[in-house]
């Protein structure tokens, strides 16, 4: 019903900065909240941004300051701005949407994009 698939992941010195983007298709009309979570080796999934469908948003303390969430007004499209990285940013960084209908509520997740920060 929804797909999504990051980009924008790969290898950056402390201080430096990325851009991820998710890519949303399918029954876009039907997303509310959107936003970006993060695993890091033995640790749990841990929420980074999210951004719901009144342009609220909400940043775990780690991040606030650093990172920008937004959101394109067809909802195609969520990037997410990192800059002044540090190490523990190290992680798989996955897209989420949540999806909110008549018929139910539904999550869906992309396949995860590799941001690695080191020197």
């Amino acid at each position: 019903q929804v797909q999504l698939v990051e980009s924008g992941g790969g290898l950056v010195q402390p201080g430096g900065s990325l851009r991820l983007s998710c890519a949303a298709s399918g029954n876009v009309f039907t997303i509310d909240t959107m936003g970006w979570y993060r695993q890091a080796p033995e640790k749990q999934r841990e929420l980074v941004a999210t951004i719901s469908s009144d342009g609220h948003t909400n940043y775990r303390d780690s991040v606030k300051g650093r990172f920008t969430i937004s959101r394109d007004n067809a909802k195609t499209t969520l990037p997410l701005q990192m800059n002044n990285l540090k190490p523990e940013d190290t992680a798989v960084y996955y897209c989420y949407v949540n999806v909110s209908t008549w018929a139910g509520i539904y999550d869906y997740w992309g396949q995860g994009t590799q941001v690695t920060v080191s020197s």
